[in-house]
């Protein structure tokens, strides 16, 4: 590898010492330094016959070593992805290029001049702003536009929630058919399709297992006649309790706006002033033997500074009127000021977004792109939220002053920022930075506060729920059990199995988080001659890694599910598998195609 720290020529990248591209295996280009580039270069690399270059802008820089320790990976350093960067990667004889950095119009930018060196490439693209995504998808037939976040989000928010996470997918061939993800007790037997995991299997969920009827996590047939997706029972009561979270949330922010109104400042001088008008209207009462109704009106107009002499009162009346009538005169601009005050400190504690009271929300820390999507799926269920961020130009920023969604900004490896978003109060915890330190150090306060909570007995509600983020798998695993984190998950490991997908063409119609890996539900053509050939579809799934859904045979225009176990495939057949990537990729390699 060359020294990161030399000068390279701005015409020329530095290429590491894997050395040229074998002209004989198939080449894909993979551009960024982030873990998403990562999952995509190590899971592109893990067959043999594949070339991947890698174009990163600083090879020593964040995840740069790592990929540069990847067998079967060649490095490219280049401080832009310009037309000298693509040459030295050999973009021109590349099936496919990967675009993940961050910045949208970046990629546009490389997705042009990557386009220009090959205009038969196959481009995908990650992309934040999926409604301009879909639009310079336009521009590149045959490319896709991904988001990361938006794959990744709704695990989050099922995460935070204790739910299934949200999947389901449009079978092919006729009729169509919706199949989606769900607990084994929430749909009909009849409906099941196949055991997705066992989630109680001690040491972590169990995968495709033997026995389908101990699985507790399901692929289940959607809908009736119609093929309309029919949601379970506990889908539907979470949607009633959520949209009771909304009003409950609106009427919580009425409660708060009359409160910061309604201060203990402007309370006493009200008290005061009904106080004094009370002794002044017993004090006419008594000393004028008027009626009371008569007491209460000279009192009003004198404290309103109306009081008329009357010459031919007696003293004790006379001294009466004057003290209220100067009580009156003082008094106004005491209230005056107490009603501003109040105004003013409401104004400014809605305009700096911070918390009011408030519990059995969630604390959402990070909003950037992750955090954004889950903040916005979040807020559409009508679930209380407080949001920590110590960027104030953070994405998701704008997006939470415009929902209504309070703002701490800080450091949330900060005990007392966390404490400013009263999480301990919350329900649940969900952090989501991009930053593995800061995400476990608010773990480590959101548990220490959990178990302060336990110990002072509050009724808050359970035990606080803690859903984190973090890259290494390794880490992830360890932390879970040392620390009891419920649960932790990596963003670019479950949406690298689409980009990767994409750029192997093949069809994944969806991806179904399992604890922290992925299971891809995804269309597989069987290619003449291939060995699947003669198979029987009974005999094809391997225990834990693939399972056939569904098989449309060459001469059927219908999709068989379930499929018949004693049907001997033949070229042009098309399946319909669940697997694991190793699974899907030997079963690739066994249905013939190029993978």
């Amino acid at each position: 590898m060359i020294d990161p720290a030399s000068p390279v020529p701005a015409e020329r990248s530095a290429v590491s010492d894997a050395g040229a591209p074998d002209p004989g295996r198939r080449r894909f280009v993979v551009c960024g330094n982030n873990p998403l580039a990562y999952r995509l270069a190590a899971e592109l690399a893990s067959h043999p016959d594949r070339e991947v270059t890698v174009i990163v802008r600083a090879a020593g820089a964040r995840l740069g070593p790592l990929m540069a320790e990847l067998p079967g990976i060649r490095m490219i350093e280049a401080a832009e992805l310009n037309a000298a960067a693509f040459e030295a990667a050999e973009v021109d004889l590349a099936e496919a290029l990967a675009l993940t950095d961050q910045d949208d119009v970046a990629n546009i930018h490389a997705a042009l001049r990557a386009q220009e060196v090959n205009p038969g490439l196959r481009l995908v693209v990650r992309f934040f702003n999926m409604s301009l995504g879909y639009r310079i998808q336009e521009l590149f037939p045959g490319s896709a536009v991904l988001s990361d976040s938006s794959t990744a989000a709704p695990a989050f928010v099922a995460a935070a929630l204790g739910e299934v996470a949200p999947g389901s997918a449009r079978l092919p061939g006729r009729p169509r058919r919706t199949v989606f993800v769900a607990r084994r007790c929430d749909v009909a037997e009849s409906r099941v399709v196949c055991g997705l995991a066992d989630t109680t299997a001690e040491g972590g969920p169990l995968r495709l297992p033997d026995d389908q009827r101990s699985a507790d996590l399901v692929l289940a047939l959607a809908g009736d006649e119609g093929g309309r997706l029919r949601a379970g029972r506990r889908h539907r009561v979470n949607r009633r309790r959520h949209r009771g979270y909304r009003r409950r949330r609106r009427a919580r922010r009425w409660t708060e706006s009359v409160r910061l109104v309604f201060t203990r400042k402007l309370a006493l001088a009200a008290v005061l002033l009904v106080a004094l008008l009370g002794v002044g209207t017993v004090g006419f009462a008594l000393l004028t033997e008027m009626s009371w109704p008569n007491a209460v009106y000279l009192t009003v107009l004198d404290a309103a500074g109306a009081a008329q002499p009357d010459l031919t009162m007696t003293v004790a009346t006379k001294i009466v009127q004057s003290a209220i009538t100067l009580i009156g005169i003082a008094i106004i601009p005491v209230v005056t000021a107490a009603v501003v005050d109040s105004l003013v400190t409401a104004r400014l504690a809605t305009a700096s977004g911070l918390p009011g009271r408030i519990s059995g929300h969630v604390v959402l820390v990070g909003l950037g792109n992750v955090g954004a999507r889950v903040l916005s799926q979040l807020h559409e269920l009508g679930v209380p939220m407080v949001a920590v961020d110590s960027d104030p130009a953070a994405r998701g920023m704008s997006r939470a002053r415009r929902l209504g969604v309070p703002v701490v900004i800080g450091d949330a490896s900060k005990e007392d920022v966390l404490r400013e978003a009263h999480l301990g109060q919350a329900r649940t915890l969900v952090a989501v930075t991009d930053n593995d330190v800061t995400n476990l150090e608010a773990a480590l306060h959101g548990r220490a506060m959990g178990a302060e909570r336990s110990a002072s007995g509050t009724s808050i509600g359970a035990e606080l729920r803690v859903v984190l983020r973090l890259f290494d798998d390794d880490l992830a695993r360890r932390v879970e059990q040392t620390f009891a984190i419920d649960v932790s998950r990596s963003v670019s490991f479950l949406a690298a199995p689409n980009f990767v997908a994409a750029m192997l063409q093949r069809q994944v119609l969806a991806t179904i988080p399992v604890g922290r890996q992925v299971l891809l539900l995804a269309e597989l053509p069987v290619q003449p001659g291939s060995a699947l050939v003669g198979e029987p579809v009974g005999g094809i799934g391997v225990s834990g890694l693939s399972r056939v859904v569904a098989v449309q045979p060459r001469t059927a225009a219908t999709l068989r599910l379930p499929p018949p176990a004693d049907h001997r495939l033949a070229g042009g057949d098309r399946l319909v598998v669940v697997a694991t990537r190793a699974g899907l990729t030997e079963l690739s390699a066994r249905a013939g195609r190029r993978v």
